[in-house]
């Protein structure tokens, strides 16, 4: 009997044991549990696209979202190549995340299509038109499952700034992706702005980024000065246009800041930290249930500084007007 008993007394602590570790995971696993999902897809990585994510990141965290306590993020790049862009898309949209952030417009029109039949809510950022893009009706009222911010740039008064840097500018060149809508938009604007201050506008296309030295270098010998827009192929290969502009003495004016922090000369441009953060005060109210992205209006960037790189300046033979200098919010040194 005793020896029996004691058979037992073993099984009973084992079984005790047990129980307890295995009620111990448990409890582990559900404090461990993230309560807000969200997916990140980017169309390729560069200075003003990151600033954007960084920024929609941070303002989450100050307000209680925080990675690897409360919030998961599966950040995913294509780097540059649509086919990977769309795979990435399908794969997000076939999982169950609270919300999606598309960062640039092939980003969001391939979420767009993507998420077209679910109900996830989705914040674009970095996207130009929304309304020609196609992923939302009107700017005021999207009524579909996307809503954000846009980084339309002040066209007509960084153009204008050209002229304000050198007003013996009469050839501006623009590099750009044709096969991006958001390009395309921003070449027209800049040509409906160039006729009204009688400048020539001469375009040159990359449709990848080992194609943008070539096309800085066909504007040579036709252009005082370069425009750069918020493209995510030239932006990408920016330090390539801005070797030929400085060997060439040809004036650099960007449609955003990061640009001008890697050697263009100028902008009045957007500050895209600041544009993710705005974002992600938007994805505030759709988390917490306040608002849904169909009766969200898109948001603009409210101000836009003019900053000048000094250093790039000289280094092009370019003299910056003191006047300008003067306006300046940040010069680069």
């Amino acid at each position: 009997m005793k020896k029996i008993s004691s058979i037992m007394l073993s099984i009973l602590i084992i079984s005790a044991l047990i129980l307890s570790g295995c009620g111990s995971t448990s409890a582990s696993s559900s404090t461990s549990t993230p309560g807000i999902k969200i997916g990140i897809v980017q169309i390729v990585e560069h200075p003003s696209l990151d600033a954007a994510r960084n920024g929609f990141l941070d303002a989450l965290a100050e307000n209680g979202y925080k990675e690897g306590e409360n919030l998961v993020v599966n950040y995913e790049n294509a780097q540059g190549d649509i086919p990977t862009l769309n795979s990435i898309a399908q794969s997000l949209a076939d999982d169950e995340y609270n919300l999606i952030l598309a960062i640039a417009t092939p980003s969001a029109q391939a979420v767009a299509n993507a998420t077209k039949n679910t109900s996830i809510p989705v914040l674009f950022t970095a996207v130009t038109d929304p309304v020609a893009a196609g992923l939302v009706k009107s700017m005021d009222k999207p009524d579909t499952n996307l809503t954000g911010t846009t980084d339309m740039a002040p066209v007509a008064e960084q153009i204008q700034l050209i002229r304000d840097i050198n007003p013996s500018v009469k050839n501006v060149g623009i590099i750009y992706n044709s096969g991006e809508v958001n390009s395309v938009v921003q070449v027209d604007l800049v040509k409906e702005v160039a006729e009204k201050l009688d400048l020539k506008i001469v375009e040159a296309v990359a449709t990848n980024t080992s194609e943008v030295d070539q096309a800085a270098k066909s504007l040579v010998g036709q252009v005082d000065a370069i425009y750069v827009p918020t493209d995510n192929v030239v932006v990408t290969a920016l330090e390539a246009v801005l070797q030929v502009a400085e060997k060439n003495n040809i004036l650099v004016v960007s449609a955003e800041k990061d640009s001008v922090y890697r050697g263009a000369v100028a902008t009045i441009g957007l500050d895209y930290y600041k544009l993710g953060r705005q974002t992600g005060e938007m994805a505030l109210k759709v988390l917490s249930g306040e608002a849904k992205p169909q009766d969200m209006p898109v948001e603009v960037q409210e101000q836009t500084d003019i900053i000048i790189n000094l250093k790039a300046a000289k280094a092009a033979n370019i003299t910056i007007p003191k006047e300008l200098l003067d306006k300046a919010a940040e010069v680069v040194e």
